[in-house]
C-alpha cells in the first residue's frame, strides 16, 4: 500500500486519501486509532455496511446526515425503529437509501443490545478478535483470518451486512490493526496509540 505526498502540508499519507481537508482530517485523527467506545464502534460498523459497493468518501460526506437519521447510532434508540422510521430514512436524500442496509442496521441495534447485556460491552467482544502479537501483516489485504472469524461470529448472533470485507474495513478504521502505509506519517502515531490503548475486557 503506497503513500502519497502531494498534500498542502507536504506530509505523506496513505494512497486512498485525497487532498480535501475533511478527508485528511479523518485519516489523520480517526482512521486506524484504537477505539473502545461502544457507540462509536457501533456507528463505524453500521457505516462500513453502508459503504459496501460505494466509496468511503461518499459515506464520510453523508456521515452527519446518517447520525441525524439514525439517532446518533444509539442502539437503544435505533432498536425501537419501525416501518415509519424506515420510510422516513428511505425518503432522506442525505443518506444512502438502501432498504436492505437500513433494515440491517436497525436489526443490528437490537443485536448490539443483546451483546452488551451478555458481554458487558461491544468493545469487549470486538477486541477479542484483534490479531495476536506477531501475526503476519495483512497490509493491503481486504480480509484477514480475524475478520473472517468475527464476521462468522456476528452472523451466528443474527447481525446482518457484516461480511469479512466489511468487518476488515471496520477493524482497520477502529485501530484493531494498523494498516497505515509504512511511509504514511500516521503509521507511527497509530502504533503508539495502539501500544498505549487498554484493551476492553
Amino acid at each position: 500500500m503506497n503513500a502519497k505526498t502531494e498534500f498542502p502540508d507536504g506530509l505523506a499519507r496513505c494512497g486512498w486519501v485525497d487532498t480535501s481537508a475533511e478527508y485528511m482530517a479523518y485519516h489523520d485523527t480517526e482512521w486506524g486509532r484504537p477505539q473502545g467506545d461502544d457507540r462509536a464502534l457501533f456507528e463505524q460498523l453500521c457505516l462500513e455496511g453502508f459503504q459496501s459497493g460505494l466509496s468511503w468518501r461518499t459515506i464520510l460526506n453523508k456521515r452527519e446526515a446518517f447520525r441525524r437519521g439514525f439517532a446518533n447510532f444509539e442502539p437503544a434508540k435505533m432498536a425501537k425503529f419501525g416501518e415509519k422510521q424506515v420510510l422516513a430514512l428511505l425518503a432522506d436524500a442525505g443518506i444512502v437509501r438502501h432498504r436492505g442496509k437500513i433494515e440491517a442496521v436497525i436489526n443490528n441495534a437490537a443485536r448490539a443490545l443483546e451483546m452488551i447485556d451478555k458481554e458487558g460491552s461491544l468493545a469487549a467482544f470486538f477486541w477479542r478478535y484483534e490479531a495476536p502479537k506477531g501475526a503476519p501483516s495483512t497490509l493491503g489485504a481486504s480480509t484477514s483470518e480475524q475478520s473472517i472469524a468475527l464476521s462468522k461470529a456476528l452472523k451466528k448472533l443474527g447481525w446482518k451486512f457484516v461480511g469479512p470485507t466489511t468487518v476488515y474495513a471496520f477493524m482497520q478504521s477502529v485501530g484493531m490493526v494498523n494498516d497505515h502505509s509504512p511511509q504514511c506519517h500516521c503509521h507511527a502515531l497509530s502504533d503508539k496509540a495502539r501500544k498505549g490503548f487498554k484493551r476492553p475486557t
